[in-house]
């Protein structure tokens, strides 16, 4: 922690010139839009700065601590199970402007929800966040490590919760690597709720104590079918208005990352000869790349998400938090961050369109969800790819074929069903654990 304190704030100010740039560049990104509220007006929360009506409003709340908008839809759900058992009100805390902005839209039907900006992991910033809040216990989505935040709630005997814990299996070993430097982390949380068997057994080589760990399932495939949110039917009348008829094939590829795209528009414009009513619905993981990915998919029609509808045959979705519901719309899902060539690996989540009985196609490049990955794979639930070459004749075979489709995805339902109740699994044991209570 010594190194941990004299590194960081170096290491801050360093990278702080860098960090305005992108969210500069993000901001850009987003011209015409609705810009999120953060790009500028959160950066003294991240500073553990405050008005007085929400240091009022938050104050003694259960504080949820997420990263970005995976995360941020697993800490919402974990919230609202919470509240149902009794919490009254739930600080959710983000560190991306995106993940800022679905919070505050959920805000404004749910007013005990209070959202807030990540404070920067600086001793003297966490300490003012931390009274600021004076929560009852910080509760960890998936397991993010945030040093100083730990080591002042540890001091404080404020409880922590690791909730939808997973580590992969390189984090894994670099964390078991410098175990004698970083294993007291491991040891501080009360409670580690884990996605999986594989999650906890490499928690138990970490040093996390065996009567701590509980395997809940992993929340975000937790209801999938059932989530009477959807907004499947306005999505459906969306691409009604861009002219995709109602038997019209979809292939939706989610996540994706450069040069993903240009893979998908390759492979899409070769299919568009042998299935004439092929339509293409693009979720790229980062909005602000959609100009570079209108490059990417010329001279197809292209609709944008952001504009209203015009006739087209692809449609490029440049908004965030709606991933899930164009997945209901597609007859063959495709999830990025997953082929060679990307400057960062290891899969997005397959889980979400696995969850909903979808066939799902993937690359080489699946770390980050191994467990997941490995278990539909040897169910044959879902289909993996070695290289973005392979990806034209295995949307081909796919799209010929209504019976495998319709095999794959049954059959990843099944994988998915041990998920199922993870989300009330977990907040039973937070609130056995004596946090979560009523405030």
């Amino acid at each position: 922690m010594l190194v941990y304190r004299l590194l960081f704030p170096l290491a801050f100010v360093i990278a702080l010139p860098f960090w305005l740039l992108r969210m500069r560049r993000r901001e850009r990104g987003r011209a015409g839009q609705k810009k999120p509220p953060g790009y500028h007006t959160g950066m003294a929360q991240r500073f553990g700065t405050y008005s007085p009506e929400l240091r009022e409003k938050m104050r003694g709340a259960a504080w949820l601590h997420s990263i970005s908008v995976g995360e941020t839809f697993v800490a919402m759900k974990l919230a609202r199970e919470l509240h149902a058992r009794g919490t009254e009100r739930v600080v959710i805390s983000v560190t991306t402007s995106t993940g800022f902005e679905l919070l505050c839209d959920a805000a404004q039907r749910d007013a005990w929800l209070i959202p807030i900006y990540n404070p920067i992991d600086l001793r003297w910033v966490v300490k003012r966040t931390l009274a600021a809040i004076a929560p009852r216990e910080v509760i960890f989505i998936e397991g993010e490590l945030w040093p100083n935040l730990i080591d002042v709630c540890a001091r404080r005997k404020l409880p922590i919760v690791l909730a939808n814990a997973r580590m992969s299996p390189r984090s894994g070993a670099r964390f078991a690597k410098f175990a004698r430097i970083a294993g007291w982390l491991w040891k501080v949380p009360r409670l580690v709720c884990v996605q999986d068997a594989a999650d906890h057994a490499r928690f138990i080589i970490l040093g996390v104590p065996s009567e701590r760990l509980v395997l809940t399932g992993n929340i975000k495939y937790d209801n999938a079918l059932t989530d009477s949110t959807s907004r499947e039917s306005e999505f459906r009348d969306y691409a009604t208005a861009l002219g995709f008829g109602a038997g019209d094939p979809i292939i939706v590829a989610g996540s994706t990352w450069a040069p993903e795209e240009k893979a998908l528009a390759t492979a899409f414009t070769a299919l568009r000869a042998e299935f004439p009513t092929l339509r293409l619905i693009i979720v790229p993981r980062h909005v602000e790349r959609a100009d570079a990915i209108l490059q990417e998919l010329a001279p197809l029609r292209i609709a944008r998400r952001s504009q209203p509808p015009q006739p087209a045959d692809a449609l490029l979705v440049d908004a965030t938090g709606e991933l899930r519901d164009w997945y209901r719309l597609a007859t063959v899902v495709f999830v990025g961050k997953s082929l060679p060539g990307i400057s960062q690996k290891g899969g997005q989540n397959i889980g979400e369109p696995a969850a909903l009985g979808l066939p799902v196609i993937f690359g080489p490049h699946m770390e980050n969800f191994e467990a997941l990955t490995r278990h539909l794979l040897s169910s044959e639930a879902a289909v993996q790819i070695p290289t973005a070459e392979a990806l034209t004749a295995t949307l081909r075979r796919l799209l010929l074929d209504s019976a495998l489709r319709q095999a794959i995805g049954t059959r990843a339902s099944a994988v998915l069903l041990p998920h199922q109740g993870a989300t009330a699994r977990t907040a039973e044991r937070i609130g056995n654990e004596g946090t979560g209570g009523a405030v």
